[in-house]
């Protein structure tokens, strides 16, 4: 059967404004029929890592938390400590990232809880009987919340194809451990040929695993976790993805971290398709949007959901200005091509597959992705 999937453009005028907007939508995809009373609600969300502008604003957070509030719940915002280095790598540089980004309690209604604790091992095991990850490690706070809420920025991703709401609970709600357990199959390679020796991998790795030798950046896989840090630095396409295989066994990872993270729990999703950039908000900067900004969706299906938004992207036309697509026509006779229709996350990541991910989710029941799209 398949699920309802809301979604609303992003024109706005005297009639209403985005924020407005967004109101309507959650309420037209039914969040009101959440029983929120005294309970408390994880309202799970990617502040930005710090220099990255793409994520999503705090101004949006605030509708959804006071919708909360007048239900009678209990909101906080909340993400986990990163495996890599970087300012949100312990939980007193996260929340200071956080509130630089402008995520605080007078700009968004309530206050920030990092889920795993201070260094990342305030952990919850819970277990899904999965086959790739059977007790997921998730952040105490997210584990012990009585609802879920995902609140997704929807862009591209150097390892899974694209993060979507499966990817911002899954891999985001897991505490550090738990992220090396979803990274540990997702080691990346060093295509030699394309290696220019500029060392930026060797000074961002923050598990001394990577080094440049004779002009030439070296993997040693002892202390390699696959956290992918090389993989969205790398400017001459020299650090990849290991193999599709990898990439398709950490979305599989994924998948059963946020069957974990939804357990036995009421949730409610909603995805951003705006600056869909082509690589993830983990990184200190966001390169140019690949497609216009396309509006918002919601759904009670985290996996509907993901589907109805990479459909969206992959219907869209790619913005014809400087951008990750458009610089790789410049090789290639499709030269301002649209590429309506086409998937872009794959243009983008060809070692990646993240319909595999959705395919595996569907299977160990999170959701669907039959969908029927409804616009406000």
């Amino acid at each position: 059967m398949a699920s309802k999937v809301y979604f609303t453009d992003l024109r706005a005028g005297t009639s209403g404004n985005l924020l407005q907007k967004l109101e309507r939508l959650a309420k037209k995809a039914g969040i009101e029929q959440v029983d929120f009373k005294d309970k408390f609600v994880a309202l799970k969300i990617h502040f930005g890592e710090y220099g990255n502008m793409a994520y999503i604003r705090p101004n949006y957070a605030a509708v959804i938390v006071q919708l909360v509030k007048q239900m009678g719940g209990k909101p906080f915002l909340t993400d986990s400590n990163t495996l890599y280095s970087g300012s949100r790598s312990n939980a007193v540089d996260h929340i200071h990232t956080a509130m630089v980004n402008g995520f605080n309690s007078i700009a968004t209604g309530c206050d920030i809880i990092i889920a795993d604790g201070l260094r990342g091992t305030d952990e919850r095991i819970v277990d899904v009987e999965g086959k790739y990850c059977p007790t997921p490690k998730i952040g105490a706070a997210i584990a012990e919340a009585d609802i879920v809420i995902s609140l997704t920025h929807f862009k591209g991703h150097e390892q899974a194809g694209f993060g979507g709401a499966l990817k911002n609970m899954g891999m985001g709600s897991g505490s550090v451990a738990g992220k090396l357990d979803m990274h540990s199959t997702a080691q990346p390679k060093v295509e030699l040929e394309n290696c220019i020796g500029c060392k930026i991998c060797e000074k961002n790795c923050a598990h001394d695993a990577i080094h440049v030798v004779e002009k030439k950046a070296v993997i040693d896989y002892d202390k390699c976790v696959g956290c992918g840090q090389c993989v969205a630095l790398c400017k001459s396409e020299a650090a990849v993805m290991g193999s599709t295989e990898s990439g398709e066994i950490l979305n599989y990872k994924i998948a059963e971290y946020t069957k974990a993270v939804l357990k036995d729990k009421p949730n409610f999703h909603i995805s951003f398709i705006m600056n869909v950039s082509p690589e993830c908000d983990c990184w200190g900067h966001n390169d140019a949007a690949i497609v216009p900004d396309l509006g918002m969706m919601a759904s009670f299906d985290p996996v509907a959901l993901d589907q109805a938004c990479a459909d969206m992207v992959t219907a869209a036309p790619v913005l014809q200005t400087s951008n990750t697509i458009t610089e790789k026509e410049h090789t290639c006779e499709c030269h301002h091509h649209t590429h309506e229709g086409e998937d872009k996350f794959h243009m983008l990541h060809p070692n990646t597959n993240w319909q595999a991910g959705l395919r595996y989710a569907e299977e160990i029941g999170i959701g669907t992705r039959e969908y029927e799209l409804i616009k406000l």
